[in-house]
């Protein structure tokens, strides 16, 4: 199901997420709201539009919950500018490191990209006809008129004739070639044409700690310079999606482009910034001289709050951007936070650990599931691969038993387990050419990983 611009109503939102995520209702419901308040937002009067803030969330929970996934599938639904940041990957301004405005202008570059890919679907038709016109240029070479005079001779005028009649042949030779290209008669055919070089780019670094002030020289002096060409000999099945790629970037505006990315990573971006307890205070902080957690609060307040940020492609405001943040809270809290950052983040959703019951709903609900991922993966060699109820359950209360026991990683866990149950299966399968078959019962569960359970040291290492 797709919906327009984020005009989902928050049931629907919520009944999205629950095709991908399970459980977390408390967190959804919030993201949901947060995600209609920006459409109602877009329907109040100008006057009173730029003073609706948004409310931004703190996701709270241990890490394999969901609160990642949660971000990211909002942002495909709503169809809006997304980034996903680490706050521990961020400097204090004056230390080497990333400063937190890049984050601003990676999402800029995202939603220049995300608009450029429209915009080129939009015109691919078009595209795709003026690709054909230049094979067909090169096939059948265009018969060139003379130049007309004033005065013409009886052999002027008799070479004109000819050329006329030449041009008819030549239209008709085209339009059959034409009809020849559309069946792909001639997909196999090798042609050579001029195709645009590929342009590298020097990057130049700026001041230390300002990483994303670099700038690329290729893009300053490309409207100076003319693009090189190079001769590619391919066939015409491969010229025709080259040569269309070409014609689209041509057809597109580029600086029209530019400025709807930029209005809508201010209306509809959205930032989700993940370990944002690493960098709180707390007693326990071991943040060595070199980094300042505070300072990195400090830097990130201003963005949050609303402050204007120079891109390459113009000025983004910040001040109704989405911020989601989230942590595991372990050793932080988030009171442990400045107070001016708690003040900017006023909605706090904690996410609860993931039960048995929840992993065995995992493992087959959702439409990414990872059992129909392994389906997948086998079904390519051939092979249907069926997991009993018992084997589903076995495998759920491993995952729920090592959490608890080793360190506790969510839904990840999944993953482990699975991969050391199925590794010999995915190892010799293709060397079993008449297996077609292979059903995983909880016998096999428990042959597999019972040893390796039990052994908690080994556990450690292995799951």
């Amino acid at each position: 199901m797709k919906y327009l611009n984020g005009s989902l109503t928050p049931s629907q939102t919520v009944a999205e997420l629950d095709k991908y995520i399970i459980g977390q209702t408390e967190a959804k419901r919030a993201v949901a709201i947060a995600l209609r308040n920006r459409w109602r937002r877009q329907q109040v009067d100008d006057d009173l539009r730029d003073e609706i803030m948004p409310n931004n969330i703190i996701l709270i929970g241990p890490t394999g919950v969901g609160k990642t996934e949660i971000a990211r599938r909002l942002a495909k639904l709503s169809n809006a500018p997304f980034i996903k940041v680490e706050a521990s990957k961020f400097t204090e301004v004056g230390y080497v490191g990333r400063d937190v405005e890049s984050m601003i202008r990676d999402l800029t570059d995202i939603a220049v990209n995300m608009i450029s890919t429209e915009k080129k679907k939009e015109v691919q038709e078009k595209a795709d006809e003026l690709a054909e016109e230049r094979i067909l240029d090169l096939l059948i070479p265009p018969v060139k008129k003379p130049i007309a005079t004033p005065q013409k001779t009886e052999s002027e005028e008799t070479k004109e004739v000819d050329t006329d009649n030449e041009a008819l042949q030549n239209e008709k030779t085209r339009e059959w070639m034409r009809e020849k290209l559309k069946k792909g008669e001639m997909d196999k055919k090798m042609i050579e044409f001029d195709a645009n070089a590929p342009q590298i780019g020097v990057q130049v670094m700026g001041p230390m700690g300002m990483d994303d002030m670099g700038m690329n020289i290729q893009e300053i002096v490309s409207s100076m310079m003319p693009k090189k060409k190079k001769k590619r000999k391919t066939t015409i099945e491969k010229a025709r999606k080259l040569l269309s790629q070409e014609e689209a970037q041509k057809l597109i505006d580029m600086d029209a482009v530019q400025g709807e990315a930029i209005k809508r990573v201010q209306e509809t971006g959205m930032v989700f910034i993940d370990e944002i307890d690493k960098v709180a205070g707390g007693s326990d902080s071991r943040g060595g001289p070199d980094v300042s957690r505070e300072g990195v609060q400090r830097d990130l307040l201003p963005i949050v709050e609303g402050s204007a940020v120079n891109t390459k492609y113009g000025t983004v405001k910040t001040d109704h951007i989405l911020f989601i943040a989230s942590g595991a809270f372990h050793v932080a809290k988030p009171s442990d936070l400045i107070p001016e950052l708690q003040g900017r983040f006023p909605i706090r959703v904690e996410l609860k650990s993931l039960t048995e019951e929840d992993f065995i709903k995992i493992l087959t609900i959702p439409e990414n599931a990872l059992l129909k991922q392994y389906a997948a993966l086998l079904k390519t060699e051939g092979v249907d691969v069926k997991f009993s109820d018992e084997a589903i359950s076995e495998v759920a209360r491993t995952a729920a038993y090592v959490n608890e026991e080793v360190e506790n990683i969510g839904a990840r866990r999944l993953h482990t387990i699975l991969t050391t149950l199925l590794e010999d299966i995915l190892f010799d399968l293709p060397d079993k050419m008449d297996v077609k078959n292979i059903e995983i019962d909880g016998t096999l569960v428990n042959a597999k990983l019972d040893a390796i359970v039990k052994d908690r040291d080994l556990s450690k290492y292995i799951l």
